[in-house]
């Protein structure tokens, strides 16, 4: 317990996020740099899509933090609301801009995969459709962030979008076994045997992980930002920058 409070102190958490995120970065890097090459260079060809495929070892991990970013900040505001932890609220706002960025490269990948195996760069999916909307969800939050001038009243507005948005996410998990659409069933999540053979399913999951990870680094960082720039008044900020010290 002691050591959940020291986290949730401002000061100890700008002290220790540094090296925690360069903990994240250098994994990260090196288990997305080996999926991709791995996804775009030693996998073998599949028998049904041949060498199209291969995009989805971008598209994939991108999806997912799609989701998981959004879950994640969903979990955080309901935090932020109820016990209007200030760590979980910059959170929220650090992790908006990380998460958009891989929902709109998800929606990218997945328009140029769809060419090839559809024939057309985008159909009004149910899959397409809902992960378009989470995209707006993203942006709806940091539109709403940038548009309040006090920092604690934006963040319990993002907050409250973040919960009543999340509603979307299982509905995009879910879309392709509740209706009839053209995106393709789970793959590496379905129950059993994944329909992939190993050769292509590790560089998958590597790059699966390493995104994850640098995702936390990317928010990690941008957490370090807002939290300075709305702790810039207080003492131990004012202490920091006249000593140069973790600056």
């Amino acid at each position: 317990m002691r050591w959940l409070h020291q986290f949730g102190s401002l000061p100890y958490f700008y002290r220790i996020s540094r090296p925690l995120a360069w903990s994240l970065a250098i994994p990260g890097l090196m288990l997305a740099a080996y999926g991709i090459y791995g996804g775009l260079v030693l996998a073998p060809t599949d028998y049904q899509q041949g060498d199209a495929f291969r995009i989805l070892y971008i598209h994939v991990p991108s999806a997912w933090l799609s989701l998981f970013g959004y879950t994640s900040m969903a979990v955080a505001g309901f935090v932020a609301l109820v016990w209007r932890l200030k760590l979980a609220e910059i959170f929220l706002i650090a992790a908006a801009p990380v998460g958009a960025s891989f929902t709109f490269l998800a929606l990218v990948t997945g328009s140029i995969w769809g060419k090839p195996m559809w024939g057309t760069w985008w159909v009004w999916d149910a899959r397409l459709t809902s992960e378009l909307i989470l995209l707006f969800l993203y942006l709806g939050i940091i539109a709403l962030h940038n548009a309040i001038e006090s920092p604690r009243t934006a963040a319990r507005a993002c907050a409250l979008l973040a919960v009543v948005g999340v509603i979307n996410v299982p509905i995009i998990h879910y879309s392709v076994e509740w209706w009839n659409t053209l995106h393709q069933g789970p793959t590496v999540t379905r129950f059993g045997k994944p329909a992939m053979e190993m050769d292509m399913l590790i560089p998958l999951l590597s790059a699966a992980l390493g995104f994850t990870l640098i995702f936390g680094w990317l928010t990690l960082w941008g957490m370090r930002v807002q939290l300075l720039w709305r702790e810039r008044r207080s003492r131990w900020v004012g202490r920091m920058v006249a000593g140069n010290s973790d600056a």
